[in-house]
C-alpha cells in the first residue's frame, strides 16, 4: 500500500531560492536581507554588508552575481 502522506508531500513545491542584498548584520548573528522584489527577511549565514546573496529557507546559500536588472513590459 502506498504511503499517502509521502505522495502528498511530493506534490508540494520546494522552498523558493530568493535573491537579495545584505542590509545589516545583526548582533545575534543573523543577517537582514533586502529582497530584490521588495521586503526584508532574516537569514543566517556568512556575508558582508551590501553583498548580494542567494537565500532559501532562511539560510544564505552563497553569493549571487551583481547583474543589471531589466524590466520588459508586454
Amino acid at each position: 500500500m502506498p504511503n499517502i502522506w509521502k505522495q502528498f508531500t511530493n506534490l508540494l513545491p520546494d522552498a523558493p531560492l530568493l535573491i537579495g542584498t545584505v542590509a545589516t548584520r545583526n548582533s545575534d548573528g543573523t543577517l537582514t536581507v533586502s529582497l530584490a522584489g521588495g521586503g526584508l527577511l532574516k537569514a543566517t549565514g556568512n556575508a558582508s554588508d551590501g553583498e548580494r546573496v542567494f537565500v532559501r529557507n532562511g539560510l544564505v546559500e552563497g553569493t549571487a552575481p551583481d547583474l543589471p536588472v531589466v524590466d520588459i513590459e508586454i
